[in-house]
């Protein structure tokens, strides 16, 4: 083993292989899992973000619905619990993404997340909902000169729908967030920023059952049907027979066989630093704590915890069959690059700092890499998933429409193309599993090497997968 493999494993010799949000608070218990058969109206399956912002807008919307929502394990337990919580008011992962794959609706989609941030904030504010949320707002970050031109691109357009940013030269981008590899910077300063997930999903669950819903963790959904008293769900212990079904299992796809045809599992990981001191904090800056991206082929993206750790995440992976809880992904091995990448970034910290916690976390891939909407029962049961990033605030937006389609509600969000339309098809097991394996090999070696590396990505880019946005 070489000399830096070694210094690499060092770093995570002490580390937690769990979710640092979740392990940074106290356990609470668990709402008891459903035993006896009920009806209900609406019925949301999943606990986590977009499943509990369904519940608790279907209540605000009508406090006499009655709403059950089941999780097959804990509330977080899934994504929720381990994202790097970056809120962004983009609802479909960023500008860029947005002029992609709707160019028509971009102004009007920009204009519905800003609308869904101040929804957002004003929820937050309504219940007294504690997540530690700071708003110092989103950067782009160039690494050397390379990613400048990309810099360019999102500023303009920014400027083109109506964001407060600026542009940062080398010296501007060095005087938010020291790194020698840092060479430029877009930072969004309006309505964007970071929070506490795991404590804002606990809020959330509280408010829900302040509303009046039925929550039952610990309670799988097995299975369901259409009846002519409604839609059938079997869980372990009882059923629920509901008029209507948010599903909102992202990449755990629970629901129906069909959701996988154009959803993928794909795995998303972090690092997390022990609490910086004083000293380090000086010598790294981040004095408005924004949340961070990059412009690298496989980016990373960076934030500080509110008792000021660095949370550093990327590097992504997929495991065959779509599998969300892989073994590998609770050692070190997965980690080394993601550390590798941080002491490049973050150099006069490398020394000194070690890891406390590394985990993974299921995104739900699609060729959009944003929400969509698949119809089952006569669209009396609606699967709304797809978040591949700033699903913290972006499922609060993706659940409303969802209930608005199950409701056939006639609104401007369920005219638009986004809610009317379908993701591309995803090939099944092995092939997709073998060219997930060689893309991310491209991904993680495009930088260094380039070679065949640069038609293969441009390849799966021409089939419909943004992988390096």
């Amino acid at each position: 083993m070489s000399d830096d493999q070694q210094r690499l494993r060092r770093a995570l010799a002490d580390t937690r292989f769990t979710t640092f949000w979740l392990d940074s608070l106290e356990p609470v218990a668990d709402e008891a899992a459903l035993e006896r058969d009920t009806v209900c109206d609406l019925l949301v399956v999943g606990g986590g973000f977009c499943g509990l912002w369904g519940a608790i807008q279907a209540k605000e919307q009508d406090p006499a619905r009655d709403v059950v929502l089941i999780e097959s394990k804990s509330v977080a337990n899934g994504a929720s619990g381990r994202p790097a919580a970056i809120m962004s008011t983009s609802v479909m992962h960023g500008i860029d993404n947005t002029e992609r794959i709707f160019p028509a609706d971009v102004a009007e989609l920009e204009r519905l997340g800003r609308e869904n941030m101040d929804g957002f904030r004003a929820t937050l504010e309504r219940y007294g909902m504690d997540c530690d949320d700071e708003w110092g707002g989103e950067m782009k970050v160039s690494i050397g000169d390379a990613g400048l031109a990309e810099v360019d691109e999102d500023y303009a357009l920014y400027l083109k729908y109506g964001h407060d940013a600026v542009r940062l030269d080398r010296a501007g981008v060095q005087a938010e967030i020291r790194s020698p590899i840092f060479h430029g910077g877009v930072w969004s300063r309006q309505r964007s920023g970071t929070s506490h997930p795991g404590k804002l999903v606990r809020e959330l669950r509280r408010v829900a059952l302040e509303l009046g819903v039925r929550v039952y963790e610990n309670t799988p959904h097995l299975g369901n049907r259409k009846t002519g008293a409604g839609i059938v769900v079997d869980t372990p212990r009882a059923r629920i027979t509901a008029r209507k079904v948010l599903l909102a299992t992202n990449a755990y796809a629970a629901g129906h066989r069909h959701i996988r045809r154009r959803v993928a599992a794909i795995r998303d990981r972090i690092v997390v630093t022990e609490p910086l001191g004083a000293a380090q904090m000086d010598a790294v800056g981040w004095r408005h704590r924004q949340g961070i991206y990059d412009t690298r082929t496989q980016l990373n993206y960076m934030r500080l915890t509110p008792d000021n750790r660095i949370l550093f995440g990327g590097r992504l992976g997929y495991f065959f069959g779509d599998d969300t809880d892989p073994a590998l992904d609770r050692t070190p091995q997965p980690y080394l690059r993601l550390v590798q990448s941080f002491y490049c970034t973050f150099p006069q910290l490398a020394d000194e700092i070690r890891f406390s916690h590394a985990w993974s976390g299921p995104i739900g891939l699609t060729t959009r890499m944003a929400v969509h909407y698949q119809h089952y029962h006569g669209g009396d049961m609606v699967f709304a998933g797809g978040y591949s990033g700033f699903g913290v605030t972006a499922s609060r937006f993706g659940a409303r429409v969802g209930l608005a389609l199950l409701d056939r509600l006639d609104t401007p969000e369920t005219r638009m193309d986004f809610a009317r339309t379908l993701p591309n098809y995803i090939p099944p097991e092995p092939f997709r599993w073998l060219g997930a394996t060689i893309t991310m090999y491209a991904l993680d070696t495009l930088d260094e090497k380039g070679g065949w590396r640069k038609p293969w990505i441009a390849l799966v880019q021409k089939m419909g997968f943004p992988i390096t946005l």
